[in-house]
């Protein structure tokens, strides 16, 4: 199975590490050359590792908080380097 490159992120789901086992195991090597592979898709992940979910809703946390009341209209990049932003 290839998979199409794509300018996003890699959040370690549940669904993710899924398809990470099944192209492993299509591909007779270990879950973490599944993983691998889903990365080498995106073109790379210059963290060398997926987004964890806690790290998603530190952000959302922070963000519905008080201390972010004057963050308005702002876009928040959390793919662990693969698009490339200023």
């Amino acid at each position: 199975m290839a998979l199409s490159s794509c300018p996003e992120g890699w959040i370690e789901t549940e669904a993710s590490t899924a398809l990470a086992e099944r192209l492993a195991a299509e591909h007779g090597v270990d879950t973490e050359a599944g993983k691998a592979m889903i990365m080498q898709s995106l073109g790379g992940v210059p963290i060398g590792r997926p987004s964890q979910p806690g790290e998603i809703a530190s952000l959302i946390a922070f963000l519905a908080s008080d201390r972010a009341g004057t963050i308005t209209g702002t876009e928040y990049v959390i793919d662990g380097g693969t698009v490339p932003t200023v």
